[in-house]
């Protein structure tokens, strides 16, 4: 699964922390996720993510159950460093992860979903999409990434690419 961005594949002395989760597509997998998340970050000392990782989590595999019908996902969450990178994987190679359209603010008042991948794009450092199996995909990954680092955060960046 490792759809890692630049900054977590580099040549580093620093040791990467990576855990996977294969979880079934319900509900409560959310909670599960993201006490995932938050414990890894607490325990390679980066309390100042965890919200914003919880948050996140909780959006990407509330997309999966919301917008696909694939019985298990997965996650896989590493740390090296000041950086995070999430990326949940799903085998439905027909939903598209984009955000959505911008609507009117009326619209948008009233709505119940459709803001998930805003969140995302707004809060991560950096998030994409990575399709998998080639010219006939087999499934796709969203991912994100965070950091506390000192340096400025330059805004969020979309990337897709295939696998």
């Amino acid at each position: 699964m490792a759809d890692l961005p630049p900054q977590l594949l580099s040549e580093s002395t620093e040791p990467s922390h990576r855990y996977r989760l294969r979880a079934p597509n319900i509900p409560e997998t959310a909670k599960v996720a993201r006490d995932m998340v938050a414990g890894l970050l607490k325990a390679t000392d980066h309390p100042a993510l965890v919200e914003t990782a919880r948050l996140l989590v909780s959006e990407v595999v509330a997309n999966v159950h919301l917008h696909t019908k694939v019985p298990l996902l997965s996650l896989e969450a590493t740390v090296r460093g000041p950086h995070l990178h999430v990326s949940v994987r799903d085998d439905d190679p027909d939903r598209f992860p984009w955000p959505p359209e911008p609507r009117s603010p009326e619209a948008e008042a009233d709505a119940e979903h459709g803001r998930g991948l805003l969140l995302v794009q707004a809060c991560a450092d950096a998030w994409g999409t990575v399709w998998h199996g080639g010219v006939r995909p087999t499934g796709k990954s969203v991912w994100f990434s965070l950091s506390d680092a000192p340096a400025p955060k330059t805004g969020a960046a979309l990337r897709t690419g295939h696998r």
